[in-house]
Order: structure tokens, then sequence, then C-alpha cells
């Protein structure tokens, strides 16, 4: 299993724009094959903040992700509404193992 956090940080006035946006994008990712899991959390102290835990049941799973619709729309409708760039950290999980995912 693959887990991704991406960390993103969204400019006050988009804070809306992006939740609806992302939850769309999150709804569609988790009737994917090859995603476990696709959490969206907000930062409680910093409402711009937000974290997006991406897990994949395989390690083409992130790039078929990327070629999805939902996501193209995603990256496109987002991209203007960023504070700063996003980024991305990658592990490996260990509990619970694959098979609890």
């Amino acid at each position: 299993m693959l887990v991704v956090h991406v960390s993103v940080q969204v400019k006050p006035e988009c804070v809306p724009d992006f939740i609806a946006a992302t939850l769309e994008n999150a709804r569609h990712s988790v009737r994917e094959p090859g995603v476990a899991r696709f959490d969206v959390v907000q930062q409680a102290d910093d409402p711009t903040r937000f974290v997006l835990v991406e897990a994949y049941r395989t390690p083409a799973a992130p790039a078929q992700h990327k070629e999805t619709a939902h996501y193209a729309t995603w990256r496109d409708t987002v991209a203007p509404m960023m504070a700063a760039p996003r980024t991305s950290t990658k592990g490996h999980n260990l509990f619970p193992a694959d098979p609890g995912w």
C-alpha cells in the first residue's frame, strides 16, 4: 500500500470553492479500483490548510488516478486557488496490513 499525504494551502477567499471541488474529486476517487482511501482533512487551527490522504493499492494506481477526468478537472479548477504550490510525501503503511484496507 502506498500512502500519499498531499499538503495544500489555499487562498482564504477560495476555501469554500476548494472544499467543493476537492470533495467532488474525492467522491470519484474512492470509486477507482486502485484507491483504498481518499481522505480530505482541513487543519483545525488554519482553515486554509488541507491534507489529502490518498492510499493506493498498487504502485501503478497513482498514475492511473492522475489520468482520470475527475482528477484533471480538480487539478485545473484548484490551481488558481493555491496560496503556495502543493507538496506531497509518500510512505508505506505499517498498520493496518494491506488486507485490512
